[in-house]
């Protein structure tokens, strides 16, 4: 099976020490240069999987502070080349304004997860701290984490993506997005949710569980998404830890079987 998110590959096996003679089938993950413009302006640019790039654009704008909520978005252009794709986002001229005055301090673009912060205030920007609500059954949460396995189809495929989920408060697993970078795919993940229809649930009733590490910057943007669970695969940093106890984020790590680590606000956590 191929699609724009894989491709197959000539390889040879190595089984048990010993060099297979014959060429096998093998598939990759796609990797591809994206750039994001905004009102005609280049920001920055990064390898993601080419696949919900909607999602990601507004996403990835909401997370990093460049619009207020999806509503900002008026249109995104795509335009796709040898090099890579454009995702052309025309956004409100406040936001546009806001911008232009925050990208006097930058040298240039970064193609990292902190995507066009190049500044220390800008990295470790103020985030709004998420709002308290009803606890969440630790079982859910444990729940949305094994259901988020199940639910990664091009890791299946591939054994390259990171996976991002957000189940609501009884761990039911309602969207899931996937992408070669671990941000990336948190970012597709909570532009979808951004994008959701009126009358659809809203995101800070539930969690989000992802298949990384918890970094600062998965920390942020979940705070920035207004989600107060996040948990994650693997361990988080000591300033992600910070990060999420200052912001009011349950944070869980090493989320294994019927295992998990609580790192920081357990009145969001029930038995």
């Amino acid at each position: 099976m191929e699609n724009q998110t894989s491709a197959r590959a000539r390889v040879l096996r190595i089984r048990n020490g010993v060099l297979a003679r014959e060429p096998d089938d093998d598939v990759l993950a796609e990797e591809t240069p994206i750039a994001l413009e905004y009102n005609g302006i280049s920001h920055a640019t990064m390898l993601a999987t080419p696949a919900d790039l909607e999602d990601f654009a507004v996403g990835f704008s909401l997370t990093e502070g460049i619009i207020d909520g999806a509503r900002d978005v008026r249109d995104i252009e795509t335009r796709t080349s040898a090099d890579g794709i454009v995702l052309a986002l025309t956004i409100s001229s406040a936001c546009g304004a806001r911008l232009k005055e925050r990208r006097r301090a930058l040298s240039g673009r970064t193609g990292c997860g902190l995507c066009g912060v190049e500044t220390l205030p800008e990295v470790l920007r103020d985030v709004a701290a998420v709002s308290s609500g009803p606890p969440v059954g630790i079982g859910a949460v444990l729940h949305a984490m094994r259901t988020l396995r199940e639910r990664q189809s091009l890791h299946t495929l591939t054994g390259a993506t990171h996976a991002a989920g957000w189940a609501g408060a009884d761990g039911t697993i309602a969207l899931v997005r996937e992408d070669v970078g671990r941000h990336n795919a948190l970012d597709k993940l909570i532009g979808a949710l951004a994008r959701q229809q009126d009358g659809a649930p809203a995101a800070g009733s539930g969690l989000i569980v992802v298949s990384s590490r918890a970094s600062f910057e998965m920390v942020q943007k979940t705070a920035a998404a207004g989600v107060g669970i996040l948990a994650a695969v693997s361990a988080p940093t000591a300033l992600a830890q910070r990060l999420a106890d200052r912001l009011g984020i349950a944070l869980l790590g090493f989320m294994r079987d019927n295992d998990a680590t609580l790192y920081s606000h357990a009145e969001r956590i029930s038995a």
